[in-house]
């Protein structure tokens, strides 16, 4: 993997009563193209509401939650739908300009742009005729 986003910190799991929500590691895939990776996350039943993204000491965090709402009236019986909290985490390297990364969400697919800094972008070298 490149190392522009080293480490994976996966999941945390939660620890109070109160979380009823099951946190669950999305599956992500990281790709490179130019002068940016991007980082394709599979969060289904999260929506941009209940998204959260942030980076904090390069530490690219992902967060997201569904939760599912018994309709008034009915008792289950038998229920494997229930909330669930989504997490990922990477430490990422010094190359991202974390001030430029860009987010989008559809059908419950995030994508992430991650640019490279100006001073760890690819440039070409024109060679000049002697």
């Amino acid at each position: 993997m490149n190392d522009v986003a080293q480490r994976d910190e996966g999941a945390s799991v939660p620890t109070s009563r109160e979380q009823r929500a099951e946190a669950l590691l999305p599956p992500v895939d990281i790709f490179e193209q130019g002068n940016a990776l991007h980082v394709i996350a599979d969060m289904p039943g999260v929506t941009h509401e209940s998204l959260s993204i942030e980076v904090d000491n390069n530490v690219l965090s992902l967060e997201g939650e569904v939760r599912i709402e018994m309709p008034e009236g009915l008792a289950a019986i038998y229920a494997e739908v229930r909330a669930q909290r989504f997490v990922r985490r990477f430490t990422l390297s010094h190359e991202i300009d974390t001030d430029a990364i860009q987010a989008r969400i559809e059908n419950g697919v995030v994508h992430l742009v991650l640019p490279k800094k100006e001073t760890h972008r690819t440039r070409r070298i024109e060679v000049q005729p002697a």
